[in-house]
């Protein structure tokens, strides 16, 4: 990791002994550097608190709990709005060394194993860590709340339940034909009027 991350706190791996717990807080200037990243109007703060364990080599678990308030822009109604976040995860740091190539089978990959963080074999970025982990907790498509499309369709019906009639003014259904039966018959060779 050679780039200049906005927000960084690394810890040498020889300060881990059998263990250590570490809480990080971003700054102001991380945090509206991250901000940017992120394509955000503000993180207004971030903190994220470990708990870290060595395991075998210089793998190392680190078990998370992190907390943030961001402002996002609701996808509706492009207002802006105040989001609160806060997640337990699990990480594995790995030396890069033993991290799997490019080329990987899909099937292989176990999905309830925790995620795998590449590190030099020198420290572990928690910062980073932290930052990544934010990134996957904000939703891509933010919505405030109250804030919804009319007639839309948040989740899919069972199977067998879905509202076939669409109108609710039955004379307009029956004035208007289908436009499928007509492409229907036109391709059966017969015109409909």
């Amino acid at each position: 990791m050679g780039q200049s991350l906005e927000f960084s706190r690394r810890i040498p791996l020889n300060r881990l002994g059998n263990g250590l717990e570490e809480k990080i807080v971003a700054t102001s200037e991380e945090r509206a550097a991250l901000a940017k990243r992120y394509g955000i109007p503000e993180v207004h703060n971030l903190e994220c608190q470990f708990v870290l364990s060595a395991e075998h080599g210089k793998t190392i678990l680190a078990k998370g709990r992190l907390s943030a308030k961001v402002t996002q822009v609701c996808v509706i109604t492009a207002e802006k709005f105040d989001d609160v976040l806060a997640e337990d995860f699990v990480l594995r740091f790995v030396p890069e060394s033993e991290m799997p190539e490019d080329e990987f089978d899909i099937d292989s990959i176990d999905l309830e194993a925790p995620d795998e963080v590449p590190h030099d074999g020198k420290a572990i970025d928690l910062g980073e860590a932290a930052a990544e982990q934010l990134a996957l907790m904000l939703d891509p498509y933010p919505r405030k709340t109250g804030a919804g499309l009319k007639n839309a369709v948040d989740v899919t019906p069972p199977e067998g339940e879905e509202d076939t009639n669409q109108f609710s003014d039955d004379v307009e259904s029956e004035r208007r034909p289908n436009p499928f039966s007509a492409l229907a018959a036109l391709k059966n060779g017969r015109r409909e009027e």
